[in-house]
């Protein structure tokens, strides 16, 4: 058993459940290492097993060491509630997020009296919350490539250019790394940056435009997040000054992050500081989330967490402020806490020709 399943059984005891079906492909990878597609995993204490079918059943027993691999002949619930019986589990926790009502009711059935099932909520999240040195380096990776493509930009970018025909010259850039988008990117031209997941446009950059371009990577697996705006020609006075408030307002939330300090007080920085400035009806969305595995996951960084930061968390911090029919400004850098503070892992690189 390797040690983010030992790290998971140790979890069971405090939710009083005898074993952990997890259905979601992303914690299965997470806990196994193995890709994972419409195959589940059953965590117990005395042993753990992969549920798949014939496609994926040769492959998953050469990979997984250490982990039972069972192939599914009839349906997924039968042979949980089967190796269920086996393991004499009697309370069976799962992720009700991940498991839809015609699975559920299909596997109550099956289980019958004998197994109850249990809602388990989030214990596979809150280990990937944390990330270790290895896919902390993963993320690094990803950064780098992402910086760099926000450098190649910088030489694209131009009057009468428009904004698919950037779209198409930074996919070919990301694709010559041996990287992909870890989601489709946002590039948003002059008021088309007031929307804040703008849809590309064959829309045309004009000669005083900002381009705002929110883009991440994935390597390996492990996915990055920023944004940056680009200014072209003379830059508005109204437009410097939002650049500059949202800039602050990044840099003093960036210094609240620490171990032990809340989710909710990172927010309340960013978010007080633009309201004092008249602009925090304008930024309508959390600070920021955490990413790793997937481009969105936990902790969420907004007025309403609950989360308590923790060193090796590793997540955004996006202040913006959108004016609508005009523009936009949006700040995406991700950072990685420490004990005593925080590493801003993309370097916040400032934006081209603010000054």
């Amino acid at each position: 058993m390797n040690e983010r399943l030992k790290k998971l059984v140790s979890l069971l005891k405090e939710q009083r459940i005898d074993a952990l079906l997890v259905t979601k492909d992303v914690n299965i990878r997470y806990l196994t290492d193995f890709p994972a597609a419409d195959s589940w995993l059953l965590v117990s204490p005395k042993k753990t097993y992969y549920i798949t079918d014939f496609r994926y059943i040769l492959e998953a027993k050469k990979s997984l060491k250490g982990i039972g691999v069972e192939r599914c002949t009839k349906s997924l619930s039968e042979t949980v509630a089967k190796l269920s019986g086996a393991l004499r589990v009697k309370r069976l926790g799962f992720d009700e997020r991940f498991l839809p009502v015609l699975y559920f009711k299909k596997l109550k059935s099956c289980c019958g009296s004998r197994i109850k099932l249990v809602s388990a909520n989030g214990l596979v999240e809150s280990l990937r919350e944390v990330k270790t040195p290895e896919e902390i380096s993963r993320i690094r990776k990803a950064i780098k490539v992402n910086l760099e493509a926000f450098e190649f930009l910088k030489g694209v970018i131009r009057p009468g250019l428009s904004e698919r025909s950037i779209l198409d010259a930074l996919e070919s850039f990301v694709k010559g790394k041996g990287a992909t988008f870890s989601f489709a990117p946002i590039i948003a031209s002059g008021p088309n940056s007031c929307f804040p997941h703008a849809r590309i446009s064959e829309r045309k950059i004009k000669s005083d435009d900002i381009v705002m371009v929110d883009a991440g990577v994935d390597v390996d697996g492990y996915k990055s997040d920023l944004t940056r705006v680009y200014f072209l020609g003379k830059i508005p006075r109204l437009v410097k000054q939002v650049y500059i408030h949202v800039q602050t307002a990044q840099q003093r939330a960036i210094k609240k992050i620490k171990a032990k300090a809340t989710a909710c007080e990172v927010d309340q920085e960013a978010r007080n500081y633009l309201t004092k400035n008249g602009l925090g009806k304008f930024f309508g969305h959390s600070l920021g989330h955490g990413v790793g595995l997937e481009i969105h996951e936990s902790p969420t960084v907004s007025s309403k967490s609950s989360s308590v930061l923790k060193e090796g968390m590793i997540f955004t911090v996006e202040p913006a402020v959108y004016l609508p029919g005009k523009f936009g400004i949006r700040i995406e850098d991700m950072v990685l806490v420490t004990t005593n503070g925080c590493e801003v892992l993309s370097g916040n690189s400032p934006a081209q020709n603010i000054n």
